[in-house]
């Protein structure tokens, strides 16, 4: 009797032979910079096959997630350094749209799918720093059976809006809308005082990312010498709320400028002058929010007015709460 051989089918041949069906996969959307929190999204998944593919999966998700991880240490009485990360997440959004396939199967050329997302109206802005971020996508995937053939995602820039007004509405009432800072100043050199007072005016404190903030600035140099510039910033500080490996919760606050410029004064000895300046908010740019708002991170604003002292290392700040709100 001869011999008798079966050749039996390689899995990863199988796996290449699915790979090469799917010719290409695009991501068809709108042309909008920036999304709002409770809008509607639109699109088209296009994929272009090179040959005929049986009970394919073809799916479109929307996901939103924020991360954080920092390091701290342990114990600051101990002899060696040991540092514990503390780590937290959230998820936003997590929506998915699965196409109906008719026929259980897809012919060799291009295929468009429609879809179709809402975006939840309480979900947080686009954000990224070096300690946590928040992040969206569109992800457009076509698979056959446990094997993903391709797969394409989009980022989507988002603005969120502000969802506890009674909170805005109490910040907007009690934040001043002038704030004056003044500093003394000793000439040791020369046996003379002198003082430097810097006052920033608003007629609101409450803007809208893309708006533009314009204020007022009065400078009295009661010095012997020029006051030639101010610096002016808008910080945006960030409480991050995250866990130990045991559980503990711990928090964190950073500040980071959003947009700065500096203004030429050279303000007289003995003089006073008053400036107006104007800075442009980006977009998009977190709301004024809390923790409970937003589960792992919480947003606040100051406008700050800066000065070099004359003749000292010393600096004049002035900072003014704002409130950031879409």
């Amino acid at each position: 009797a001869g011999d008798l051989t079966i050749q039996l089918p390689n899995p990863s041949n199988t796996h290449s032979s699915l790979m090469s069906t799917v010719r290409a996969i695009n991501l068809v959307l709108p042309e909008t910079e920036v999304y709002l929190a409770g809008s509607n999204i639109e699109g088209q998944l296009v994929l272009n096959l090179r040959s005929t593919l049986v009970d394919p999966v073809v799916k479109v998700e929307l996901v939103g997630r924020g991360y954080l991880r920092w390091l701290e240490e342990e114990n600051p009485e101990w002899d060696y350094e040991k540092s514990v990360a503390c780590t937290n997440q959230a998820v936003y959004v997590s929506k998915t749209q699965n196409f109906h396939i008719e026929d259980g199967w897809l012919d060799s050329g291009v295929h468009t799918f429609d879809f179709h997302f809402n975006f939840p109206p309480s979900i947080p802005s686009t954000f990224n720093s070096k300690i946590g971020c928040i992040s969206y996508f569109i992800q457009g995937t076509c698979c056959s059976g446990q094997v993903i053939l391709a797969k394409e995602e989009r980022y989507l820039l988002l603005q969120g809006i502000a969802t506890c007004f009674a909170f805005l509405f109490t910040l907007s009432m009690q934040a001043p809308l002038v704030v004056e800072a003044r500093k003394d100043i000793v000439y040791f050199c020369c046996f003379r005082r002198g003082s430097v007072i810097l006052r920033i005016s608003l007629e609101k404190n409450k803007f809208c990312p893309g708006e533009t903030i314009v204020f007022k600035t009065d400078i009295a140099n009661r010095t012997c010498k020029y006051v030639r510039k101010i610096h002016f910033a808008l910080h945006c500080i960030v409480l991050y709320r995250g866990f130990s490996s045991r559980g503990e919760p711990c928090f964190l606050e950073d500040q980071s400028e959003v947009t700065r410029f500096e203004s030429q004064t050279d303000t007289a000895p003995f003089e006073a002058m008053r400036i107006t300046s104007a800075l442009l908010l980006p977009k998009p740019m977190p709301v004024t929010s809390t923790v409970t708002e937003n589960k792992i991170m919480a947003f606040r604003y100051e406008l700050v007015g800066t000065s070099s002292l004359p003749c000292t290392t010393s600096t004049i700040v002035a900072r003014v709460p704002i409130i950031i709100a879409a």
